[in-house]
């Protein structure tokens, strides 16, 4: 269960194509569209439920970066099927970032077994496999969240542990990294995106996240050894704690 020589760390995060063509009719497997609901509603991958991104991921009560409440999260998963034996497989059309967003969640609230599907909607698309505008019937599904506070990054945690104290607060700690992965145009400040506070955090090492993917209309993550590079070019390298935003 993983892709295939790009020699990751960690290979069992990604699925290919290949993979999930073999498993789409296996009932403990849930496929989830990450992608615009409109789209999803067009066309999508046999199997696979649409979730409407606000729905688990943006909080509108408080402006967190994720559903306000344990039981409220719990709640979208089973309406989605996803229960606690369920294989979550997630897509998007956008290289794997919204996607990459459902995985984060789901591990914060205790789901580990998910898993990216590399090159998403558009590679399976490319390939001409098989695709359909029929939703699926969902089963009944009980979902346990069980927070992992541990993964998530609070103010206070990086003003206390990450920013060092000086006259110019532009400073990380030694052994500490701030990897901010948003566009050029928010890091700099002149996307403000509607915020009333613009630019990026004191120290932080700027990459945008589509410089982890290929540059071309499918998307896929590099192979390893370019990531390293890039990394190791800016810094970030692994005898060092990194923090993303």
């Amino acid at each position: 269960m993983a892709v295939k020589d790009k020699g990751y760390a960690r290979p069992e995060l990604l699925v290919d194509t290949d993979w999930l063509q073999d498993r789409l009719l296996e009932p403990r497997i849930q496929l989830v569209d990450c992608g615009a609901w409109a789209s999803y509603t067009r066309a999508h991958i046999p199997g696979a439920v649409g979730v409407r991104r606000d729905n688990y991921f943006k909080a509108e009560t408080t402006g967190s970066t994720f559903i306000d409440t344990p039981e409220q999260f719990a709640e979208e998963m089973a309406g989605l099927g996803i229960s606690d034996e369920t294989q979550v497989v997630a897509y998007d059309d956008f290289g794997g970032l919204w996607a990459a967003r459902l995985w984060w969640a789901l591990n914060y609230y205790g789901h580990d077994n998910v898993v990216v599907l590399d090159g998403g909607w558009r590679k399976w698309l490319r390939e001409k496999r098989p695709i359909t505008d029929t939703k699926p019937e969902r089963g009944e599904a009980t979902f346990t969240p069980k927070p992992n506070t541990s993964i998530l990054a609070t103010a206070e945690h990086i003003m206390t542990e990450c920013l060092l104290d000086s006259p110019t607060g532009g400073e990380t700690k030694s052994g500490q990294v701030l990897l901010d992965v948003r566009s050029t145009g928010e890091y700099t400040g002149e996307n403000t995106r509607g915020n009333a506070r613009s630019g990026h955090m004191p120290g932080a090492t700027h990459l945008e996240w589509l410089n982890f993917v290929t540059d071309d209309d499918i998307r896929e993550f590099k192979p390893a050894s370019e990531l390293r590079e890039m990394l190791g070019v800016a810094g970030v390298t692994p005898d060092k704690k990194i923090t993303t935003y």
